[in-house]
């Protein structure tokens, strides 16, 4: 019995290449008590692999959170799968605006504490308790009203490409630094103001509405199925859109566009550019904002020391970095002091 990938994404990336075989990408999550997630996660692969279903699905006893890409024409045995579990029959599924053959290479199902890492002690609130939902009419209504406070959920690295007009973008690494500090810059509003929320695709949201509803916030409201079911709804009902510039994900394609204003800059030579890309650097993987010119001057490295060590021989990179650690900056976008042109401060 497989219960774990067998190919490189090198591999991977090959099939998918011969095979060209459409493939939808799109991610789900759900709230729900799960028994025995380790269980649950050995089912989901099982099923899955054989579906051909690749991405990046986190399980815990809270719940599911699911980022993957699936063979269209395997889609409804997908969907029919999912309505065979209880917790998850009907379970929306935010359809990806632009799709990729490659945004994922591996099929990773993972059990973890939680689903997101929010640094929340779920027994001290109502968790279920959460905002109201809203469609992207209503979102926009209340976007234009004077009364209305939006907050990104999401990170530094997310909004800088792409957020909604007006919008409060906290200048976060990650989610669980954003609530405390929104909780208190919004403490004089509690009652008087509506709190409208969004993030990628709602999860954020789900949790971080109830927290801010126990927190004594009165009119707390989120977008259904975050930034990617708005643009969706936007284009299919001929909406308003304001939403400017891309929307961060978390797959290989690091982006998808919403509209074609361009609002952040090359973190190289300030040139305008929403690219991101990892270092190229094994070592180093920073996640940064780099232009093609600046791409192609610096081999899609982040600074020139990187660059010296991603042309050395490959068994000569592998000795630099044997027997070190090397902090996860994957998502530490624009914290570097050697990016010139970052928009964010140091942390």
């Amino acid at each position: 019995m497989q219960l774990y990938n067998k190919l490189s994404a090198e591999e991977r990336a090959e099939l998918l290449e011969k095979a060209k075989q459409k493939r939808l990408t799109l991610s789900f999550y759900k709230y729900a008590k799960i028994g025995n997630p380790e269980l649950f996660r050995n089912h989901l692969f099982i099923a899955w692999d054989k579906m051909q279903v690749l991405g990046r699905i986190y399980v815990a006893h809270e719940g599911i959170n699911a980022q993957l890409s699936v063979p269209q024409e395997n889609f409804e045995e997908f969907k029919n799968f999912l309505d065979g579990i209880y917790f998850l029959k009907g379970v929306h599924l935010n359809i990806a605006i632009e799709h990729d053959l490659k945004s994922f290479l591996k099929l990773k199902v993972k059990v973890r504490k939680k689903i997101v890492a929010d640094g929340l002690n779920d027994e001290t609130f109502d968790v279920t308790n959460r905002g109201k939902h809203v469609n992207a009419e209503e979102f926009n209504e209340l976007l234009n009203n004077p009364n209305t406070i939006c907050i990104d959920m999401r990170n530094h690295y997310e909004s800088e490409i792409g957020h909604f007009k007006g919008a409060v973008t906290p200048d976060v690494d990650t989610f669980r630094e954003s609530l405390p500090i929104i909780e208190n810059d919004l403490k004089e509003h509690k009652e008087d103001k509506n709190l409208l929320m969004y993030c990628t695709g709602g999860i954020r949201c789900e949790k971080a509405s109830a927290y801010f509803k126990h927190k004594g916030f009165k009119n707390v409201y989120q977008m259904q199925g975050g930034i990617i079911e708005y643009a969706r709804q936007a284009e299919e009902k001929g909406l308003d859109n304001k939403f400017i510039g891309k929307n961060f994900v978390f797959d290989n394609r690091l982006g998808e566009r919403i509209s074609d204003d361009i609002i952040a800059s090359c973190h190289q030579c300030g040139k305008p550019c929403d690219t991101h890309t990892n270092c190229a650097n094994d070592a180093c993987h920073l996640l940064f904002i780099q232009c093609e010119e600046c791409a192609e001057k610096m081999q899609g490295c982040c600074t020139t020391e990187c660059q010296e060590i991603y042309n050395l021989p490959y068994e000569e990179q592998k000795r630099l970095r044997k027997g070190k650690k090397y902090s996860n900056k994957k998502f530490r976008k624009g914290r570097s002091p050697d990016l010139t042109f970052k928009s964010c401060s140091l942390a």
